[in-house]
């Protein structure tokens, strides 16, 4: 008895990811979901350097303004409820000075101008296309903040402009990194706070516009579309029935898996998690013959795999 419809996903034929890949995360909250399974097996990469990013322009104004040399200036933050912040970042950034918040905002461009330049994946996770212009510039942020929202207005992108935005970052990133890869999903979490029918509206804006920008190095992953079909009932859900819990996170990460990382790497992936728990492990006994012995030949495992992958570090 069959009871589950799976999306029948097929294995990379080129370009897939390994430990000699460099993946630059871009998104939603769903990015970080992926980016911390990219960090828990040590793969190169970067995640979210302005926070969480919901929507597609602003995404795109993060690699204009990185590819452009932007400078932030005390022009680009403002003060609120004794934090200053910035309407291009997430809340994440917002620090107690103005001079720490430019500090950390010109700190993050700058790594992401590099990381674009060498990137060997870009994943961007969209997660709504639900927008607020702020009225005083008429610029669309990144996040409000908790600003009074008599002060935005609220739009949804048409998916002309998110073809204009997907179809710009591409263009921008690939005329300092022609070789970077694509990979385009839409994120599972369900931006109910719209309303449910706005929600869908969004999601079908965020699919539609992204399958006019895919052809050569851009893919489409089906994380929502997993999440709505494979996984469709709530003991996959967090408490608040909106968020995938860790089983289901673990889930599409093995479909992604499946699909991108390349079977040669997946040796190395399967000796870094034994080196991972090994580190998790609490002993009764810490000077113990026994696990003393442990420890030094999780020393030794560690060794082998950074000789071999430099760029694998444990802590």
């Amino acid at each position: 008895m069959n009871l589950q419809t799976k999306i029948p996903l097929k294995k990379q034929s080129d370009n897939l990811i390994d430990y000699n890949s460099k993946v630059f995360l871009l998104g939603s909250c769903f990015a970080e979901n992926i980016g911390e399974k990219f960090e828990y097996f040590k793969f190169q990469h970067y995640v979210n350097p302005f926070g969480i990013l919901f929507h597609p322009v602003a995404i795109h104004n993060l690699v204009a303004n990185a590819l452009n040399g932007k400078k932030y200036t005390e022009e680009d933050v403002f003060v609120n409820n004794e934090q200053f912040h910035c309407f291009d970042a997430h809340s994440k950034l917002s620090q107690h000075t103005k001079s720490l918040l430019l500090h950390q905002l010109n700190a993050a461009s700058q790594k992401t101008n590099h990381y674009l330049k060498q990137s060997t994946h870009i994943i961007i996770t969209l997660g709504t296309a639900w927008i607020y212009r702020y009225l005083k510039t008429n610029k669309i942020v990144a996040n409000c903040h908790k600003v009074p929202q008599q002060q935005f207005q609220k739009q949804i992108l048409s998916v002309d402009v998110i073809v204009a935005a997907l179809q710009s970052i591409k263009e921008q990133v690939q005329k300092v990194n022609p070789k970077a890869n694509f990979v385009f999903t839409v994120s599972p979490v369900r931006h109910v706070k719209d309303g449910f029918v706005e929600n869908t509206q969004s999601k079908s804006h965020l699919i539609t516009a992204i399958h006019k920008v895919l052809g050569s190095q851009s893919y489409y992953f089906p994380s929502y579309e997993i999440m709505m079909d494979e996984l469709r009932d709530y003991r996959f859900y967090n408490q608040d029935l909106l968020h995938p819990s860790p089983l289901a996170v673990d889930y599409i990460w093995e479909r992604f898996k499946n699909v991108w990382i390349a079977d040669a790497s997946e040796k190395v992936m399967t000796e870094v998690d034994v080196i991972q728990k090994g580190l998790q492990h609490k002993p009764f006994n810490p000077n113990s013959t026994a696990h003393l012995k442990f420890v030094q030949q999780l020393i030794e495992r560690q060794m082998v795999l950074s000789n071999q992958y430099p760029s694998i570090k444990f802590e």
